[in-house]
């Protein structure tokens, strides 16, 4: 098993890194809300907007808007030089916004991904996605009440796929 493969998505969400009240009331302002809970990028202006024209421009190619009322906003490549290790940053809308998912379902979950290495960018990519096929997390995740419940569950539905 490779080094990849033992990596807990639960582990990813640095501090801070989870906000159940995103207020955005359009996709540019929810990636930059997402992209401020990540400390060390925010409180550095020329990373917080490298990693913002890097998603402006994935969402450009093809929305991360996967439908079931969640994106994955994502870089098309991996960021080497801003981060040294995998995060994952969670959000959460109360309504919804238009993410210009296929199914057309506001999205009310966001998960934002930022990884040094194409081949971490893909394997997370690939277990978020598989896990957020399970309708009990989505349930979950909506439901949960803190930041320690979402990683809890999120740590749940890998312990079972």
């Amino acid at each position: 098993m490779n080094q990849i493969n033992r990596i807990e998505l639960a582990e990813l969400f640095s501090r801070g890194a989870i906000k159940l009240d995103l207020v955005g009331n359009g996709p540019d302002a929810v990636l930059a809300e997402l992209v401020d809970q990540i400390r060390e990028i925010a409180e550095q202006p020329a990373a917080r907007e490298t990693l913002l024209r890097a998603l402006h421009e994935r969402e450009a190619l093809h929305s991360t808007g996967i439908g079931d009322g969640i994106a994955l906003p994502h870089a098309r490549n991996a960021l080497v030089g801003l981060v040294d290790h995998p995060l994952l940053v969670f959000g959460r809308h109360k309504e919804g916004i238009n993410y210009g998912a296929l199914d057309g379902i506001p999205s009310r979950l966001f998960f934002l991904l930022v990884a040094p290495t194409v081949t971490e960018h893909l394997a997370i990519l690939a277990r978020l996605s598989r896990i957020l096929r399970v309708p009990k997390l989505r349930k979950g995740l909506l439901a949960a009440d803190s930041p320690q419940k979402v990683i809890s569950l999120i740590r749940e539905a890998e312990a079972e796929k």
